[in-house]
């Protein structure tokens, strides 16, 4: 069940991680690599295609108050963001530390969306207790960008992760 039908939580944002769909990684290799993270997350459910691979996963953070609904996703929709993305990094300045990730982000095939959330309890008023900590949500992206050989991108500021 996605988060988005739960009224605990309240989508705040969209990250992705761009990768080459030969890297696609088993779900029980991602589900070890996020428990592996030591930082009390749960992974609540796991959804895998046929041959193994992680179609969609959701991982709750209670310490931090935030959760992730992660799904793959392939295709035209990945061709025209990496043709846009193209676009926008065309006669960007890329430093020598960003050019690997740039090329491997440009090459992509295939994406995880990484749909972040606050948990805002049983009430979906906002108390706006201040912004939302995304350190677990970073962490998690850092390590599935690894696990798949891909590249972290905050899609509001273009940056790669």
């Amino acid at each position: 069940m996605s988060l988005f039908a739960n009224s605990r939580y309240q989508w705040r944002e969209t990250y992705f991680v761009l990768f080459d769909a030969k890297h696609r990684p088993k779900a029980d290799l991602v589900r070890k690599a996020i428990e592996d993270l030591k930082a009390k997350l749960e992974v609540v459910e796991v959804n895998a295609a046929d041959d193994g691979t992680l179609e969609a996963m959701t991982v709750l953070s209670h310490a931090d108050s935030s959760g992730m609904d992660l799904t793959f996703v392939a295709g035209e929709e990945v061709q025209e963001q990496v043709a846009e993305l193209k676009k926008e990094w065309k006669g960007q300045p890329v430093s020598p530390e960003d050019k690997p990730k740039l090329d491997r982000m440009l090459a992509a095939t295939a994406r995880y969306d990484i749909f972040h959330f606050e948990e805002v309890g049983d009430s979906l008023e906002d108390d706006d207790e201040g912004p939302l900590d995304p350190g677990t949500l970073l962490l998690v992206l850092e390590k599935l960008a690894r696990v798949c050989h891909g590249v972290s991108i905050d899609p509001q500021s273009g940056a790669l992760l």
